[in-house]
């Protein structure tokens, strides 16, 4: 295998025949021994989370593919803490797809004039570059079709996907006794210009509540697999 990218808590491979492979790490990012999913560099390194970001992962990827939506996931080895994956293209540098239940976190920080904190909000989606030292900017639709990251036709089917495939977390956490908040995804596609969601789906990615109660992404992922 031809390792192709170092990355913070995945490194990659190229697989010969055309997929990828992804290495999940225990290394987290964070800062000053804290674990905190919205750092941009490693912080900290726990036994184990690599294992639990992988299984999650495969959890919902599989409900995912069974569902009819399209993902890179191919298959994994848990042994090895290995996923292979379908080649995908990231939109520009990097976006970050939010789907938010709730008015909590940088939403409410933005709109609180507008809006009581914790109020319900309809399936909202918004998109947002990579690039900590901009704040990692909101961009609309028309401002990802102006600056050539995607078409109008991507846009709507990462919507509508992001759409389908929170309900389908939010219900399964529901039914754990835990209730989705908000949850954050990445998009690619393939060579026809197809979407189809990349990256990962674990606790580090969604904001998640029981009983009222913020829970931690590792405390998180102890709880889904206990």
């Amino acid at each position: 295998m031809e390792k192709i990218y170092t990355g913070k808590t995945k490194d990659v491979f190229k697989l010969d025949n055309g997929n990828y492979l992804l290495k999940f790490k225990d290394d987290c990012t964070g800062k000053d021994g804290v674990f905190d999913p919205g750092e941009n560099s490693v912080g900290l390194t726990i036994e184990g989370v690599g294992d639990v970001n992988l299984r999650m992962s495969v959890y919902y990827f599989e409900k995912l593919n069974a569902a009819g939506i399209r993902t890179h996931y191919v298959s994994a080895d848990l042994k090895n803490t290995t996923m292979e994956v379908l080649p995908a293209k990231v939109f520009g540098k990097g976006l970050e797809v939010i789907c938010r239940h709730k008015a909590v976190g940088s939403f409410y920080r933005r709109y609180s004039d507008y809006v009581k904190e914790g109020a319900d909000l309809p399936d909202y989606v918004e998109m947002t570059f990579k690039n900590d030292e901009k704040g990692d900017p909101l961009v609309t639709k028309d401002g990802l079709i102006v600056l050539g990251v995607m078409s109008a036709q991507q846009y709507d089917d990462i919507k509508e996907m992001t759409q389908k495939i929170t309900r389908i977390v939010a219900d399964d956490l529901k039914t754990r006794g835990l209730v989705l908040y908000d949850i954050k995804f990445e998009f690619g596609y393939d060579k026809d210009g197809k979407v189809m969601l990349i990256d990962e789906i674990a606790s580090g990615n969604m904001r998640v509540y029981k009983d009222g109660k913020y829970i931690e992404p590792m405390a998180l992922s102890e709880l889904f697999f206990s």
